[in-house]
């Protein structure tokens, strides 16, 4: 068998700088704006939209409550962007603001930074959450309603009144909106932007959510720890007193509607997919996510990246090293400075060179950073590797030939991956694994595998999974998701940004001597091989054709590793269990991985 050499482009190592300019000119000064306006005398001011839509059935529209901090300078003339962060957090905890109340106080950094910049920034209160009239729906259209009338508002398409019942007009507002956010707080820009409203000129979903089905399943099987009813769940989470007692009836209905059996994609989660409408979103987009994020997974973003591309919308990417967080704690300077530009660019309208700056800011897990034209890289090709019979060391193998013949395993519902994973020279009656030769030098991925599986089950019902595996003697470091709330409650101001305290407080990490690493995962429920919208019970002894996909990377093999693939039935650390797995053969001819290599030779 032909050993996998995969050869590495110089942009493997590449990092680009951003000005391209020959080192005997003379520096150019980069438009930006300047902190000149006055943070102390600033107006700050409570409004409340008038949404189109009554979520609480209460014969009144759904008011959306939203916090103000503009310059004082738009109380005369001047006009200002806006950079706005929703969520329905502002509710809950310390963030708590009482109902009419006077403003509180702005939760993070983007006041102090973009306010003296001549930037007003909003704080939004989704409907049914903190001050806002409505039921909160996770995820379904009044969400995006309530977010997407503040838009509308900001450039005289809705009204909005004071506590006091006056009419607020913003006639201060260029009507130049971004929206900002981690988590939920950045899902809600994905949503807006799916509208394609007018004035929504950019957005920055960091950890954000593109498809809920995505985010509680995995093509027709749940994910552990995720209570079917979840929907029901957060709703309450983050529901106001008025919304648990108006709402309490539809707060149930999103339970029952989620909390199916089967795990098929149904009309529920259709109506919580922003990605059929990729095609309207007219904003630039600024995306980040963590490669280790197992909360918000990292297809939730990739996903929505590679439409966003098709689509050939404007946009950078961040893809960290780390879990559910905000870029601020990882990367504070840098970040700082590109979302600068990135707002300054989009919504001032300053020719300041950010879109000719590299596409992509990649970090690796040895904290090092690099940056790439594109992504996933322009050199990827797909490179398709076959399952092979067990040879010299191992107990199958990745190449490139076709083979034929059976492999097969008994599900154990109590493995664990870092048993699945090891040793794999020898053959184990719970797993199969798939193995490459040493590669002869670093290797790169770069996107998002697929694994193609002809397989018969002894039951009606079996999932499938598969871990994609790097093979050789490394280290890997511990990485830590923040919930929701830690990453709203955190103190946060420019003084912990620029000094790496509070809401920007780098991770404690722990490393780990290793020989084998995870390097993405993804499931199947083999019901759901022909449709996510309708599972078909399994025929004993029948074969059938899966494919799915991982979740996407980029991701470096050091040269004399080996990259696997193992498959085993139920992950209890990845997928919810089902009791009726037993026993799975897979066909080798018909069975094979699909992996983006940068410069795709073998």
């Amino acid at each position: 068998m032909r050993r996998l050499r995969i050869a590495v482009t110089a942009i493997l190592g590449l990092t680009i700088t951003a000005t391209g300019a020959p080192a005997s000119a003379a520096p150019q000064a980069v438009p930006e704006t300047k902190p000149i306006y006055s943070y102390k005398d600033a107006i700050r001011e409570d409004v409340y939209v008038d949404a189109p839509m009554d979520s609480d059935n209460d014969g009144k529209p759904d008011r959306i409550a939203i916090q103000i901090m503009r310059p004082k300078e738009t109380a005369t003339k001047l006009k200002t962007p806006v950079i706005m962060e929703a969520s329905p957090y502002y509710g809950q905890g310390g963030l708590a603001r009482a109902q009419h109340q006077a403003p509180v106080g702005f939760q993070g950094w983007y006041d102090e930074y973009f306010v003296p910049r001549g930037y007003t920034v909003i704080e939004a209160e989704m409907q049914g959450t903190s001050r806002s009239d409505g039921c909160p729906t996770t995820g379904d259209a009044a969400d995006t309603t309530s977010m997407k009338a503040v838009v509308n508002w900001l450039n005289g398409r809705a009204k909005a009144h004071y506590a006091n019942g006056s009419d607020a007009v913003a006639s201060w507002s260029t009507g130049a909106v971004g929206m900002i956010g981690v988590s939920y707080n950045g899902t809600l820009p994905n949503a807006v932007a799916a509208t394609g409203v007018e004035g929504l000129k950019t957005i920055v979903p960091i950890a954000a959510i593109s498809n809920w089905y995505d985010y509680t399943r995995d093509a027709g099987i749940g994910y552990s720890g995720w209570d079917r009813r979840y929907p029901e769940w957060l709703a309450n989470f983050v529901a106001n007193p008025p919304a648990t007692s108006k709402c309490a009836d539809y707060l149930k209905s999103l339970g029952d509607n989620a909390g199916d059996d089967t795990y098929d994609y149904t009309p529920f989660w259709a109506e919580r997919n922003y990605r059929p409408d990729a095609g309207k979103v007219k904003a630039s987009v600024l995306l980040v996510h963590g490669m280790q994020d197992w909360n918000v997974k990292p297809r939730q973003g990739i996903a929505w990246w590679d439409l966003l591309q098709k689509q050939g919308v404007p946009r950078k990417i961040w893809l960290h090293r780390d879990g559910h967080i905000d870029p601020v704690q990882t990367r504070s300077r840098e970040w700082k400075r590109q979302l600068h530009r990135w707002m300054d660019h989009w919504l001032s309208g300053m020719d300041n060179g950010i879109m000719n700056e590299p596409m992509a800011d990649i970090q690796r897990p040895d904290k090092t950073w690099e940056t790439h034209r594109s992504w996933p890289d322009a050199a990827a090709r797909t490179v398709r590797l076959h399952f092979g019979p067990a040879a010299s060391g191992v107990a199958g193998t990745l190449r490139e030939k076709r083979a034929t013949g059976t492999q097969s395993f008994t599900d154990k519902r109590t493995q664990s991956e870092k048993t699945a994973i090891t040793n794999y020279g020898a053959a184990a009656p719970n797993r199969l694994v798939y193995v490459t030769e040493p590669v002869a030098q670093d290797v790169r991925m770069s996107g998002t595998p697929r694994v193609n599986v002809t397989v018969r089950s002894s039951t009606a019902s079996a999932p499938l999974t598969a871990l994609l595996v790097d093979y050789g003697p490394g280290t890997e470091f511990s990485v830590a998701d923040f919930s929701p709330m830690e990453l709203m409650t955190q103190k946060c101001d420019l003084v912990d940004v620029d000094q790496q305290t509070g809401c920007a407080t780098p991770q404690a990490e722990r490393a780990v001597a290793i020989t084998a690493k995870v390097i993405t995962r993804g499931a199947i429920d083999l019901k759901n091989h022909s449709s996510a919208t309708a599972g078909t019970p399994l025929v004993p002894g029948q074969s059938y054709q899966a494919s799915w996909e991982l979740h996407g990377k980029d991701y470096v093999v050091p040269a004399g590793h080996q990259v696997g693939l193992v498959l085993m039935a139920n992950d209890r650390n990845y997928i919810s269990i089902d009791q009726a797995a037993k026993a799975l053969t897979v066909q080798l001819d018909g069975s094979s991985l699909d992996i983006p290599m940068v410069d795709g030779r073998i």
